[in-house]
């Protein structure tokens, strides 16, 4: 707000020094018809879309302009030859002979502009090209939304399964899973009972706290000596956004490397695009793996370690 309301107060201090300058040159215009005369200074009609895809102005507001300058006998109007349904836009001859006797301004303007900008530390054509192409590349909201993400990653911690999580890991899963899809009995099997179908067969369990209340999981499941399982993914629609799955699944690998393992594999369904995206991120890549229990599975990833 701070940066828009500056750049407005620029404006509007550039438009009322502007009108004064136009009375210098005993020119009967106001500013904001500026951009449209100088669209048809070169002596060619043009429809009033033309005009507005050259300035950079909206149709409606350029349709107002011309009106207020045809009252002032600046442009006139008339119907295109080949499609009646259009008009054409030209400068009158009292709007011609402006032309002419604005040349005489326009230099002296130049020149002023230029001298002005030897007097600054700092190019505002340049500053303003900047911004414009940053805020292209991404913008605010883009911005702002990486920002809170990162404040809100710093509140949130990876740690190791609890008895006391496995409500909570249940919960997260089945809420997910129910959403999309539903429950399996290869899901009530390993989150009914996570410690006998992960926990004590070698895996291991981590729980995402934010500000310590548990809303994201995943488990990394020992499918033998070699390879480990990431599954049971699960991140609160109210977390999504605070990089909880990229910090799960960081953990998950890192804790795949220190036991050993040669790989990691998962299965997912492509409907899930952010997590399949989130799997890229990671390093996984599609394979064709053996068959999976799941219905829902339709992908088969694998990250070599």
């Amino acid at each position: 707000m701070a940066l828009g309301s500056r750049l407005r107060r620029l404006s509007e201090m550039l438009t009322e020094q502007a009108a004064r300058v136009y009375a210098l040159y005993d020119i009967d215009m106001q500013p904001k018809w500026f951009p449209v005369f100088y669209a048809l200074s070169a002596g060619s009609e043009k429809s009033i879309t033309q005009i507005a895809q050259e300035i950079g102005h909206s149709h409606p507001s350029v349709s107002t302009i011309v009106k207020e300058m045809m009252k002032k006998g600046i442009v006139t109007e008339s119907a295109n030859k080949t499609d009646g349904r259009k008009n054409f836009i030209q400068l009158s001859e009292q709007g011609q002979a402006i032309n002419e006797r604005i040349q005489a301004q326009y230099a002296d303007v130049n020149a002023a502009v230029e001298t002005a900008l030897n007097e600054t530390q700092h190019n505002i054509w340049k500053a303003i090209e900047e911004w414009e192409f940053l805020l292209e590349q991404k913008d605010l909201y883009k911005r702002v939304l990486s920002e809170k993400k990162l404040r809100e990653s710093q509140d949130v911690q990876i740690v190791s399964y609890e008895p006391a999580f496995k409500a909570a890991f249940k919960q997260l899963n089945e809420e997910w899973i129910s959403a999309y899809f539903k429950m399996e009995e290869s899901d009530y099997k390993s989150l009914d009972h996570p410690e006998d179908y992960i926990l004590n067969k070698g895996g291991h369990i981590f729980l995402a706290l934010y500000k310590g209340e548990p809303l994201g999981a995943c488990a990394l499941i020992k499918m033998d000596n070699d390879t480990f399982e990431l599954a049971k993914m699960a991140v609160s629609p109210k977390a999504q956004g605070m990089g909880m799955g990229w910090m799960l699944g960081n953990a998950a690998i890192a804790k795949a490397r220190e036991l050993k393992a040669k790989r990691v594999y998962l299965e997912s369904n492509t409907i899930l695009k952010p997590a399949i995206n989130l799997y890229h991120k990671l390093g996984f890549k599609k394979i064709t793996g053996v068959p999976s229990p799941y219905e829902r599975c339709n992908i088969q990833m694998e990250l070599m370690l």
